[in-house]
């Protein structure tokens, strides 16, 4: 199998304008992005796709960086990846058979997190796959922006959730995580190629618009996802509180490499 990282980042963040570009650890956190996969991948090429040409010359000029342009009219970083897909199938690249979605603020991702992605294909009937982590802290389970998962006995995702899922009837929320597994959704997918194109047009579901969970619509429209569970617990970086967060574990982990 080919397969392509595709990292899409754009600059007009409402609740953090510029954020691919604002420093951790004096590097872009895109910067950051790119240098832990690039070339670190078996098998898998790597691409930024951007519609801004800030980001793009910064990409391009700063640190070598393979960038697509797309068009300012992507509602999701999916429908970016499926416009990459596109336009470098009209340029004569390879046509890619799987497809793998970073988001640009994750700069803890390791390269053993994409390949668990991938490992899912080994099974041919998998269209879309993604990662969950064990939840072991009450915060976590009751966060909203905490985005949790159930699956069945195979593997596949029944639903994903912004509410504390399974909900235990009769016991104290105190209890819940003594009383059950739980699992944080981990917002990094794959999909087969022809899969993603067909997803990119799928409009907006029901329960989409509900929870705000681009994954939703996939569910409705029935496309399974499977699910593999990791090790993985990131900073998800979507404000600048939440960059402060990610730099104190940025010097953390680097202090402990020294």
């Amino acid at each position: 199998m080919k397969a392509v990282v595709i990292i899409p980042a754009r600059y007009a963040s409402t609740r953090f304008p510029g954020k691919p570009l604002a420093p951790l650890g004096g590097k872009p956190i895109l910067q950051r992005v790119w240098e832990s996969l690039y070339r670190k991948v078996t098998d898998a090429d790597c691409f930024i796709a951007t519609d801004d040409e800030r980001i793009a010359d910064v990409a391009e000029s700063s640190f070598g960086a393979n960038v697509v342009m797309t068009s300012a009219s992507c509602q999701s970083g999916t429908d970016r990846c499926g416009e990459v897909v596109s336009l470098l199938a009209e340029d004569g690249h390879t046509e890619y058979d799987i497809v793998v979605n970073v988001q640009g603020d994750e700069p803890f991702i390791r390269p053993r997190d994409v390949e668990n992605l991938l490992a899912c294909f080994d099974d041919p009937e998998v269209q879309i796959a993604t990662l969950c982590r064990r939840i072991d802290s009450e915060e976590d389970l009751l966060s909203p922006n905490c985005v949790k998962v159930v699956c069945d006995a195979s593997g596949h995702a029944l639903y994903f959730s912004r509410q504390a899922i399974p909900f235990f009837r009769d016991v104290p929320q105190t209890e819940w995580l003594e009383r059950g597994l739980h699992y944080k959704h981990i917002g990094m997918y794959a999909f087969r190629n022809k899969t993603l194109l067909e997803v990119c047009k799928l409009p907006q579901s029901r329960l989409e618009r509900a929870e705000k969970l681009e994954q939703l619509r996939w569910l409705e429209a029935g496309y399974r996802i499977a699910v593999a569970e990791t090790d993985y617990d990131g900073v998800g970086i979507d404000t600048p509180a939440d960059l402060a967060r990610a730099e104190k574990k940025w010097n953390t982990i680097t202090h402990c490499q020294e």
